[in-house]
Order: structure tokens, then sequence, then C-alpha cells
């Protein structure tokens, strides 16, 4: 898989040479590959939060580089520059940051910023909406007239309309019910899949987690301690909580089935691949009986 972004030993230092020095990062590396869906998860002060902030240059490394497709990012201001329109950042809650008059300006913020011309500045408006499913009626709205999670789409949508290369979320659905945290996830699998765009989402959910993504890294402790498929991290249950973390609750009932003798292994993170295993293991026992 081609890499677009890599991240390569790097460490941050908060508060260098003070008596509030404190390590973020430790000698991080990675490499996300174009059209990749990366997860990222972490105990609260693991790291995760520094390490997005780096992926589209809002902070600089103490040690270590920052390469987007090959070229290290700090190495010219404009290629930072560049950064910030090809890696786009939501950060959580991004609907506290909606500030124009109309949705249509506040998701037209960024594309202007990057000198578009107007008709295409309308054109990417409208493609974003359509990505996340606001209609033309509500762009002409104030982003304060919708609705809870209304705003959240348009938040995003702000984002996605500089059709970034490299889509960063920080818990994208954080408050939302499910029915709107599935709309949201299917939001950003629809602009992933239109525009061949790598993912990277933070979330705290393994369910999400482990629905969605192709990778899993793991933080600790301002080290990446796992970058493996999600198979294999939620194969480790006992690591996972040892660091503060949990596994998916389909896992959680095949490991209580282990534990109560049933031989099933606790590979399934998910309902439809727990129910591959179970269901032959009933069909056997109805037949047996």
């Amino acid at each position: 898989m081609e890499p677009v972004l890599e991240i390569r030993n790097v460490s941050h230092v908060y508060g260098a040479d003070t008596p509030f020095e404190h390590v973020a990062l430790d000698n991080v590396s990675l490499t996300v590959g174009r059209g990749e869906f990366v997860g990222l998860i972490g105990h609260t002060g693991s790291g995760k939060s520094t390490l997005i902030q780096h992926m589209n240059g809002l902070l600089r490394p103490s040690n270590g580089q920052v390469l987007f497709e090959g070229q290290d990012v700090w190495s010219d201001a404009k290629l930072t520059r560049r950064l910030r329109f090809h890696v786009g950042l939501v950060f959580q809650y991004p609907e506290y940051q909606l500030f124009e008059e109309t949705v249509f300006q506040d998701i037209a913020f960024g594309p202007k910023n990057m000198g578009l011309s107007e008709d295409e500045v309308r054109a990417r408006v409208l493609r974003a909406a359509g990505f996340v499913g606001i209609t033309e009626k509500e762009l002409e709205k104030s982003p304060f007239d919708l609705s809870g999670g209304q705003k959240r789409r348009a938040a995003i949508a702000g984002v996605i309309a500089m059709e970034p290369d490299v889509l960063i979320l920080d818990e994208p659905t954080a408050g939302l019910d499910p029915v709107g945290r599935e709309s949201i996830l299917e939001n950003i699998r629809a602009y992933q899949a239109a525009q061949g765009a790598s993912v990277i989402m933070v979330s705290h959910s393994m369910e999400e987690i482990a629905s969605n993504v192709d990778r899993l890294l793991v933080m600790n402790d301002s080290h990446l301690v796992m970058d493996a498929t999600p198979a294999e991290v939620f194969a480790k249950p006992e690591e996972l909580v040892q660091m503060g973390l949990a596994v998916p609750k389909v896992t959680q009932v095949l490991l209580k089935l282990r534990e109560l003798g049933v031989d099933v292994p606790a590979s399934a993170f998910t309902v439809e691949q727990a129910e591959k295993l179970l269901l032959p293991l009933l069909k056997g026992g109805k037949a047996a009986c």
C-alpha cells in the first residue's frame, strides 16, 4: 500500500527544561497507507491527541520527522501550510467551532482559505454537504439553528470540503445517540470510498473501532505499543485491560463462554463474526439432543 503519511521517531515534550516537563510522545513511528482506515485507541493521557496534532502540523516534534508523501513537512514553511489542507483534523465536539452566519459559509471557510475560485468553493461545499447529508435548504440556515447531530455533520463537512487526502477524526460520534453515531460513521465511510482518502479515527468505543477500521494503533504512556489488525489487538484482552482499555462486548461474551468451558474461539469482535462462530455450536447441540 502506498504510504501517504509517516511519523518517524517522533517525540514531543511539553514544558521542556521546566518543573512541568512532560513527555507526551516517546520515539513513535508509524505509516498510514493511502485509502487505509486506521483506528487509534489509548487511555486518557496516553498521547493520542498529541499524536494526531503532529499528523497535520499543529504541533512540531521535539525530535523526529513527520513526512507527507515522502517530504518532511517541517523542512519548509510552504510544506507545513500545504499539509494542513491535505491532512484534515476534526476535533472532538467540532460543532462548538461553528461561527459563520450560515452553514454554507462555515463549510466554505476552508476552501476559501485554499484560494479556490468561487465556483470551485461552491462545488466543494455542495459535495461535502452531500457526503454528510445536509440539504441545500439547511445550507442557508444559521448553524445555531441546527440540531446537535446536524451541527456535527456541518462541522465535519467543513473539513471534508477541503478534500483532504487524510481525514483525522477525534471521537466523531461522542455524545450522539446510536442512530446518530451510525449515521456519522456512514458519512465517513462514504467520503473515504468516494475520495480514496485515508481515515484515522480516535475512539473510546471498541465496538465502533472493531466494526470500521482496517488497522488499529494502541497508545500507552506516550508509546505506540500495538500496531496490528483489530483481530490481533483484541486477541490480547489481558494486555488491553492492564492499559485501562477494554475489548468489544462480543469478545467479552466469548471469553466468558471459554471460562465456562465452552469450546469457542474468542477471536470475534463483531456480532456478525460471533454469529458465524456460535451458530454451528448451537446447531450441533440441538442435533446431539
